[in-house]
């Protein structure tokens, strides 16, 4: 799945269903990519994130032939060729020195499965890494990748925060990729109203923490299922303007 991350959720663009278990592969990822740039052009690209099982050096290769910019994540066990020193290491010794938590960014270009790259990183408290790689210059690569975690909340909304997608007894690909066509218009759909209802009616209750009582998916969803199923609208709006393109 490609989504556009906006405002702490990521929206489902385009997806392709794959018959197999396991992540998709590097001709599966680029033909999305490429359906992508068909239809928005590349120039609409800002980045692209993605975690630790989309790496690999054809993968790597095409978005940087393509000048695509990504912040990809890479396990902790990697070999990073070092030209300037013509020495080959483990990605985490780059880092292993450094206080946990702080970021680090390595100042000149190095080589991951032979392909060209910057490289940044920091030892988390649990011992792991967080590493990352990266076409341009990475001193913005934790803050970018960090919205990776985007694409998680939209899965818990289309899962178990929300329309409960996994309990579908549907086998056959085509009807699972209308039945989620659908569920990603109802997803947007509560996201939009529940956008609306936050900035204009009656905000979020914010907890002590700083963080909001719910999502603002969850409030519109929540304001839809009690306007279409039980017949109460509190707010007084038309929550069937909000499925309008315009």
């Amino acid at each position: 799945m490609l989504s556009v991350a906006y405002s702490g959720v990521a929206f489902p663009l385009m997806f392709s269903l794959l018959p197999k278990k396991g992540n998709s592969n590097t001709k599966e990822r680029i033909e999305l990519i490429e359906r992508f740039i068909a239809l928005f052009g590349q120039q609409s690209i800002k980045d692209i994130v993605a975690d630790r099982e989309f790496v690999g050096e054809e993968w790597t290769k095409y978005l940087n032939d393509k000048g695509i910019t990504y912040y990809i994540r890479i396990r902790n066990n990697f070999k990073v060729f070092i030209p300037h020193k013509n020495e080959l290491v483990k990605a985490s010794w780059l880092f292993n020195t450094h206080k946990t938590k702080q970021m680090r960014y390595y100042d000149k270009i190095v080589r991951i499965n032979n392909q060209s790259c910057y490289i940044s990183g920091m030892k988390l408290k649990d011992g792991d890494y967080l590493i990352l790689i990266s076409y341009k210059r990475p001193e913005n690569s934790q803050l970018e990748y960090a919205k990776r975690w985007q694409i998680e909340m939209t899965f818990k909304s289309l899962k178990t925060s929300g329309f409960n997608l996994e309990d579908t007894h549907l086998t056959d690909l085509n009807r699972i990729g209308k039945l989620l066509s659908l569920i990603t218009i109802a997803f947007v759909w509560a996201y939009k109203v529940g956008i609306y209802v936050n900035d204009h009616i009656k905000p979020i209750v914010i907890k002590s923490h700083g963080r909001r009582a719910k999502s603002l998916f969850k409030y519109g969803l929540e304001i839809i299922a009690r306007t279409l199923f039980n017949g109460r609208n509190e707010q007084n709006i038309n929550v069937l303007n909000f499925l309008s393109c315009t």
